[in-house]
């Protein structure tokens, strides 16, 4: 039977976790997809549309099955059996500390951990409530058992998610740092590694679907399992080679300049085409290095801003051989660098009253359009106190073959997509866990009675939609300080990026450690920075930034959350005599 007389409680917590999952899309997501719009494999247009499509699958497909982490292993719910009307408030609590704060968060542009924030708002609940020995600070057991539940869990994601990440995605990018980009011919070698890398990335996905499930029951044996996952991965490794690989070989190495992406069924009988007319002048293949410098350009532009004739580019001139002086090279460089201006959507306002039809649509536009209309690239390269000389940073990374760095764009769109359907599936669950319980208490007027919370598909459409809303509007404030203002991004490192973090993330879902994926992209990103070679490819200053962040989540929403709890369960009463 309903609690009618909670109500409000009800109403307060529909509108804050609305508000949590908002955070989730703006803060979050940035995670998935930071990295492929940076190494410009897709436009900040595309990552959008793309991520809502992720995003909202992975919440409501496989976000059914959500784990009572945050319920039952951080506080002992059975303490409120007595009265399941104060845990209703508990969590309407925890979700308001936790969507205050990611909302400033977000406002400073800070990449937090979501999952560690609402943990911290429920930790903070139940200290106020039933106090501190009420929560759970360790978990029981022994070996993993003792380390997945608990509180300590956090305190172990802080190292373990972005340790394991790094660790990954430098393994991957020094694979194909040697065994492709730095080999002869390495667009034949990216040729025939790249369905490889598909049918693996294929492999993780399978691997969650099965691992975490959703609203489906899986049956299958343990063998029978591991046959599934390594069958689905040869599988589409083999529909990439026949239909992909084709037309790779026709567009990068033939450079048949009029096949476009709708070609790609055609698979083998592309290789039956002619020659191709001449190209047009304009490049055929978009430069994934446009916009930066490499050392020697950088230093000449230098020189040639300060008239230092003695400095060189450091380069022989092809045509004579003598080397250029700093007088002899442009400011932009001694190679065209500059990124080709992106086209806005929402455009200028027209003249007119505000009710005119023109005007009105220029609203609409703005509205709906303004999160997109953003230059989140160049957002990255303007120097900040967190940036620094972030020119610098990346002249220390080399330059790869551009048509090798063209093969691994499309793999970096899966890995994309995969991380974010990842993180659809798992931390939408910060948002909508909580208020599924304060939405089963109020309607059933007991504590949910089932290990785990049964999701009604209604309340994962609304928290979907709202993380999508989220990474709409707003999601463009911290992708501008992801991707390119941490390290050098290319189609090659930002796969490696993301997948290095996506096998972390799946890892911890068999594990049952409830890690950030910002702490996962975090550590990735350094783990493949570092491959270069040198300490100078990272932007020390922005690690340190994010990290801060991680600390102060746990606590501040802890705070928020029990002061809440604190004060409206402690507050004078009074009545009125009729």
């Amino acid at each position: 039977m309903p609690l009618h007389q909670w109500d409000y409680l009800l109403a307060i917590g529909t509108i804050f976790a609305a508000l949590d999952a908002w955070n989730i899309g703006a803060n979050d997501v940035a995670n998935s997809w930071a990295t492929s719009v940076g190494s410009q494999s897709v436009t900040y247009l595309q990552a959008m549309v793309l991520g809502s499509l992720m995003e909202f699958g992975g919440a409501l497909g496989v976000g059914a099955r959500v784990a009572d982490t945050i319920r039952t292993k951080v506080v002992n719910t059975a303490l409120f059996k007595a009265d399941p009307g104060v845990l209703m408030l508990g969590m309407v609590c925890a979700v308001t500390a936790s969507s205050i704060y990611l909302t400033i968060a977000t406002r400073l542009g800070l990449p937090v951990s979501t999952t560690h924030s609402i943990m911290g708002g429920v930790i903070g609940m139940g200290v106020a409530a039933v106090g501190a020995n009420g929560v759970q600070w360790v978990g029981t057991g022994t070996g993993v058992n003792a380390v997945n539940s608990g509180v300590v869990q956090v305190f172990l994601a802080w190292i373990i998610a972005p340790g394991l990440s790094g660790v990954f995605g430098a393994i991957i990018f020094t694979i194909t740092k040697f065994g492709v980009m730095l080999r002869e011919n390495p667009v034949w070698k990216a040729l025939f590694l790249v369905p490889v890398y598909f049918g693996i990335t294929a492999c993780l996905l399978t691997m969650l679907l099965l691992w975490k499930g959703g609203a489906y029951t899986i049956t299958l044996t343990d063998p029978e399992v591991a046959g599934t996952i390594v069958g689905v991965g040869a599988a589409w490794a083999l529909v990439i080679s026949i239909f992909l690989l084709p037309w790779l070989y026709r567009v990068v190495i033939r450079e048949d300049w009029q096949l476009r992406w709708w070609h790609i069924p055609l698979g083998p009988l592309l290789l039956r085409r002619a020659d191709p007319p001449p190209a047009p002048e304009e490049q055929l293949l978009k430069d994934y290095y446009a916009g930066h410098l490499t050392k020697d350009q950088l230093d000449a532009r230098r020189a040639a801003q300060r008239g230092d004739v003695e400095v060189t580019a450091g380069e022989a001139n092809p045509e004579n051989g003598e080397k250029k002086t700093g007088s002899d090279v442009s400011e932009t460089g001694d190679v065209p660098v500059a990124r080709a201006p992106v086209k806005k959507l929402v455009g200028p306002k027209p003249e007119g009253a505000w009710y005119t039809g023109a005007v009105l649509f220029w609203y609409f536009k703005w509205a709906f359009l303004r999160g997109v209309d953003k230059d989140v690239v160049n957002m990255q390269n303007k120097k900040s106190v967190l940036s620094s000389d972030i020119e610098e940073i990346h002249a220390h990374a080399p330059h790869y073959d551009n048509k090798a760095e063209h093969m691994f764009s499309f793999l970096q769109v899966m890995t994309a997509a995969t991380a974010s359907f990842t993180h659809g599936a798992n931390d939408i669950s910060n948002a909508i866990g909580p208020y599924a319980t304060v939405f089963q208490i109020w309607q059933e007027g007991d504590l949910p009675s089932s290990g785990r919370s049964d999701v009604p598909l209604w309340i994962l459409a609304f928290g979907g939609a709202c993380l999508v809303i989220g990474l709409w509007t707003y999601g463009y404030n911290i992708m501008k300080n992801l991707g390119n203002r941490i390290t050098l991004h290319s189609p090659s490192r930002g796969f490696s990026m993301e997948l290095g973090s996506a096998i972390t993330v799946i890892l911890a879902t068999r594990l049952k450690l409830p890690i950030s994926t910002t702490q996962c992209i975090t550590g990735a990103t350094v783990g493949v920075g570092l491959c270069s070679g040198t300490w100078r490819t990272i932007n020390w200053r922005m690690v340190a930034w994010i990290y801060m962040g991680w600390f102060i989540t746990l606590p501040v929403t802890g705070i928020i959350s029990g002061c809440l709890m604190g004060i409206i369960i402690n507050a004078p009463r009074w009545g009125f005599q009729g």
